[in-house]
């Protein structure tokens, strides 16, 4: 009988694992798993309480978020960093050009005086009109990622390629969005005779700037400098302006060029401040060449006076009438808002004369080789360099779109690899993202340079950059808001102001258009009580995110990033001079606080590389740019110690991705005069070099199945004592960024048993191979061969067959310790029982037909059960052992069981609690 009750022991076992098999024909990735295709309909289950005061958090802390502090305007309302929707881009609030020819009109004040109108470059208000844009219309057929689905290990692993086909860089804008959004005839970027002089981008020094008087150090001269920005509260010594002490016609502010100039134009600009309204109507020009003679500007044979600001932000353009040549330069107010005081931000136009050495070029390499100069407008000048870089580099460059955005802009993207167009087997993927904000066009300037500089380089043969492109794959998106470009663009660099084109066409700001996945991860560790059930990485994204205003770009890249296996990024920025790292986002919603990533060392190395190989940030003798000392700092700060952001690219990008990003703020001037950019390449060439390589840091490997030696895909790689794990790419590849030092890696994969090695990861600039091969487990096995109608091995059974004895052995000896623990309190009471000896006897009546009598003596009992009868305990087991022992009932049970204990190898701890549950019945199970 023994036989075949084990045999039908063994197929009832083999039944319950073909239904769980059948009901799950497939591996099924986990809901804490995001696959390469974006799916916004994924939720933690252990978010899924808070899931509405997430969405309420999220939504309401946006509008209070100030990252940098701007003015209040005085009649037009414009969008402002303190919030994530704004107004539609216009300029209601300015004047159209005037074409009239410069002529004297009477003064206000004083007579012989004219009144010079100011040059503004835009025509009227631009009617933004709006089209519907839903959800489903978001790709128009520029991302359609590739899906890469898991399969069972047992099978070798298809690798399927990502690949963008190749874009057609002359499609024309459909004519009427160009109309529409960019007005082309009416609105273009006005032409300067000079480039600045140097105020914004600090290459005019404090000490070349001299005022009558100022009110206190915050509103020095020095302060004075246009498009600066305040700091968080008035009166300390960041503030947004230079301000006289006094209120009269005496004042002024003046600038030393060092050497003589010819000044052009003069660009004026209000304080920038959120408690104070202040900016100069009428104003006066005066030059000298000893400062102690000074020359007003005249108009024919009257002295020049030039209409200011009518609010505090938008800067203004006062051409002279004939440009002047001299040495110094003043600007006196003549007339000021009424209600404020005398406060000014400038910038000179000037040219140095004929004759004059260029010191500011002298040092510049190889700059007859790049195209060191503004790249126009989004649908031209900027296409027609990536087409001839690719038509230059063809073997080396591959061009592809990941969308477009809201006004139907392609979002261009440059690959550069050795096998540009596909994913290759253990080479990492690096990209650069610009252009996030439209007016900090540095970046954007600078990625175009950089491909065109890699493509020169790789052709001469320079080592450095062919090992860079042979074992990387790099990809380079110059624009990711070309809608806020286009807009900024066209008033200019110096008349675009500190917002203007920073935000979406819909107004959207993209830093802060992401989801928080931050929210989520902290609200699942206050919630959840089992720490070991919550997840580190690959967050998904909360489905509270689609009802969200999120702009077609961020969407964009989203699913860009969900594509490819990217494994290091930097975000560029403009506007400071520092390196941030995430997280971006503080905890309890504090204006900034210290909050650090598990990879805090690791990202303060990555920010350290940029900064300290950028010729500006380490320049220990360089002025802050505008209300933050970064030097202080290393020129490197926690993204959420400077100001809180949610929403932000790099969070999201460590949190739902294994990518690992920094954002870099390139220089003081969000919009470099095209004078300036061969200087901010050189600055940047070897920080973006630099950047690339890091890349190349920590271990790598490959993950397979050790009988296929397929790769397995999303095999977990946890690092010990760091709370960040990765996952593998689809063909099973990884890549997990390090420090130098010791690691201990474990690799888990559903269905295999997992691995762990040590690895050493160097201080060399290549990475340590660490190549796992895992094992499947018998379940594993097994479910795949019955998938396939095969026949289960032998040794196969005989595996499962020791797995589930050792499982019950196992699970016995924890059952067993943990009722001798429970029933100590009870064996006083059986000391004195005969149950307890070795000859003692129950009679118990079997259950079934035909009835017979056993006794429970040690041999007949162990019998009983190898024999799988089973056996009813009746009343009259009751009564005799209550007779014997001369206890209570429960009591007679509890010794009962202790006493057969030792003679039955099953867990008889469970007998024990279901006799206690069904006395009442009148019969008990055993």
């Amino acid at each position: 009988m023994a036989p075949t009750v084990l045999l039908l022991s063994l197929l009832t076992f083999i039944v319950v694992l073909v239904g769980g098999v059948t009901t799950s024909p497939s591996l099924k990735k986990s809901v804490t798993t995001a696959s390469y295709n974006l799916n916004y309909t994924q939720a933690s289950s252990a978010t899924g309480s808070g899931r509405a005061r997430i969405k309420h958090r999220t939504t309401s802390a946006y509008g209070n978020i100030s990252p940098t502090k701007v003015s209040r305007l005085s009649k037009t309302v414009k969008p402002t960093e303190a919030t994530t929707r704004a107004l539609k881009p216009t300029e209601g609030s300015t004047k159209p050009p005037r074409d009239t020819p410069f002529k004297p009109t009477p003064a206000t004040r004083a007579p012989k005086r004219t009144t010079v109108k100011p040059f503004e470059s835009t025509k009227g208000t631009t009617k933004t009109l709006k089209p519907t844009v839903k959800w489903t219309e978001v790709s128009t057929k520029a991302l359609k990622p590739t899906t890469v689905k898991p399969t069972l290990p047992s099978t070798k692993t298809t690798t399927t390629p990502v690949r963008f086909n190749t874009e057609d860089l002359n499609e024309n804008i459909d004519k009427n969005v160009e109309r529409r959004v960019w007005n082309t005839k009416s609105e273009e970027a006005p032409v300067f005779e000079c480039p600045p002089l140097g105020l914004e981008s600090l290459k005019v020094k404090d000490s070349q700037i001299q005022a009558s008087s100022y009110k206190r150090m915050g509103l020095g001269p020095h302060r004075g400098r246009l498009n600066i920005q305040s700091g968080v509260e008035d009166g300390d010594i960041y503030d947004g302006a230079w301000c006289a002490q006094y209120k009269d016609q005496n004042q002024w502010l003046q600038i030393d060029a060092k050497k003589l100039t010819r000044f052009t134009a003069v660009i004026l600009q209000g304080r920038s401040s959120i408690w104070s309204l202040d900016y100069v109507e009428t104003f006066k020009v005066q030059v000298s060449n000893d400062t102690i003679k000074w020359k007003p500007c005249m108009n024919g044979t009257e002295e020049a006076v030039f209409e200011g600001n009518k609010d505090s932000e938008t800067p203004v353009l006062a051409i002279l009438p004939k440009p002047a040549v001299a040495q110094y330069i003043r600007i006196n107010p003549q007339t000021w808002f009424k209600n404020g005081t005398i406060c000014l931000r400038a910038e000179m136009m000037g040219c140095e004369l004929p004759g004059m050495p260029n010191t500011n070029l002298s040092f510049i390499s190889h700059m007859e080789d790049l195209s060191l100069t503004y790249h126009g407008d989004h649908r031209s000048k900027e296409n027609n360099l990536m087409k001839s870089v690719n038509e230059m580099c063809p073997d080396i460059t591959h061009i592809y779109s990941i969308g477009k955005s809201y006004m139907g802009l392609k979002l261009y993207v440059m690959e550069i690899s050795d096998n540009p167009g596909k994913h290759e087997l253990g080479e990492p993927e690096f990209r650069y993202v610009a252009g996030m904000h439209g007016n900090e066009v540095l970046g954007r300037e600078l990625l175009l340079n950089l491909m065109e500089y890699i493509c020169h380089e790789y052709k001469r043969g320079n080592q450095r950059i062919v090992h860079l492109v042979k074992e990387t794959r790099i990809h380079l998106l110059p624009s990711m808001n070309p809608d806020g470009y286009e807009m900024a663009y066209k008033k200019g660099s110096e008349l675009v102001g500190w917002s203007r084109g920073r935000y979406s066409y819909e107004g959207i700001d993209m830093n802060h258009n992401f989801a928080d996945l931050n929210t989520v991860m902290w609200d699942a560790i206050e919630l959840e009580t089992d720490k070991s059930k919550l997840i580190n990485h690959y967050f998904p994204i909360p489905e509270y995110y689609t009802s969200e205003d999120v702009a077609p770009e961020t969407r964009a890249v989203i699913s860009w990033m969900q594509t490819i296996p990217f494994v290091l990024s930097a975000n560029l920025h403009g506007g400071e001079l520092v390196v941030t790292y995430p997280f971006d986002m503080t905890k309890d919603w504090a204006p900034k606080e210290h909050t650090p990533t598990p990879d805090e060392s690791f990202f303060r190395w990555l920010a350290t590389v940029y900064a300290s190989t950028n010729h500006v940030m380490s320049n220990p003798d360089r002025r802050p740019c505008h209300n933050e000392d970064f030097l202080r700092y290393n020129n490197i700060i926690n993204g959420a110690n400077w100001h809180t952001v949610p929403g932000s690219m790099n969070d999201f990008s460590y949190l739902h991705t294994n990518c690992f990003e920094v954002t870099v703020e390139l220089s003081c001037d969000k919009f470099p005069h095209a004078s300036e950019l061969p200087i901010e390449w050189e600055n940047n060439k070897e920080s973006l070099l630099v950047y690339m390589e890091q890349v190349h840091r920590g271990i790598k490997g490959v993950v397979k199945d050790k009988d296929t030696e397929a790769g397995i895909a999303d095999a977990i790689i946890k690092v010990d004592d760091i709370d960040h794990h990765i996952r593998s790419a689809f063909d099973g590849d990884f890549w997990r960024l390090l420090n130098p030092g010791d690691y201990d890696i474990t690799v888990t994969a559903e269905g295999y048993f997992p691995a762990t090695q040590s690895c050493r990861v160097e201080y060399e600039h290549y990475p340590t191979i660490c190549d796992f091969h895992l094992t499947k487990t018998p379940k594993q096995r097994l479910r795949e061969i019955l998938a396939k109608g095969g026949k289960i091995p032998k040794d196969l059974q005989l595996r499962l067959r020791q797995l589930r004895i050792r499982k019950l052995r196992a699970s016995t000896k924890l059952i067993n310790q943990r009722r001798a623990s429970q029933t100590h309190s009870i064996r006083p009471l059986c000391c004195s029982s005969p149950l307890l000896g070795l000859d003692a006897s129950i009679t118990l009546t079997v259950g079934l037909q035909p009835r017979r009598t056993i006794t429970t003596d040690r041999l007949s009992w162990y019998e009983s059960v190898a024999d799988s009868t089973p056996v009813y305990l009746t009343e009259q087991l009751l009564v005799s052992a209550q007779q014997m022992t001369g206890l209570p009932w429960w009591a007679s049970i509890m010794c009962t069981t202790l006493a057969l204990r030792t003679a039955i190898t099953l867990p008889l701890g469970i007998y024990q609690s279901i006799i206690i549950a069904k006395v009442l019945y009148g019969y008990l199970v055993v």
